[in-house]
């Protein structure tokens, strides 16, 4: 349960990431408090996790899926460009984070 708890706050981080793209720096009105709902619901849903998660373990993966995430969602709905480089990176964090996930111990 830890980890759906965790992938969720991480799902949240998305979410209010990219609510705060649609806000265009707070200027629209739902997207602005779409962002401010997600991002203490997403805070909520890590706090849960890290009463049985190790932290540094914790807010890797939660970041993880948040960089991962926020990545694809803004090729695909901003039309952002990605480098090989950059891809290659965010494969590597896609590994770090199957890595610390395979290799807790929680």
């Amino acid at each position: 349960m830890k980890w759906i708890i965790l992938g969720f706050a991480g799902a949240l981080e998305i979410g209010w990431a990219i609510a705060m793209k649609y806000s265009e720096g707070f200027t629209h009105i739902v997207p602005s408090i779409a962002t401010a709902i997600m991002y203490v619901a997403s805070a909520v849903f890590l706090a849960m996790a890290l009463k049985q998660l190790p932290l540094g373990t914790a807010y890797a993966i939660w970041t993880g899926i948040g960089i991962i995430g926020t990545t694809l969602l803004g090729i695909l709905l901003f039309k952002e460009t990605i480098s090989v480089p950059q891809a290659i990176c965010v494969a590597m964090i896609v590994v770090g984070i199957v890595g610390l996930r395979l290799l807790s111990s929680e």
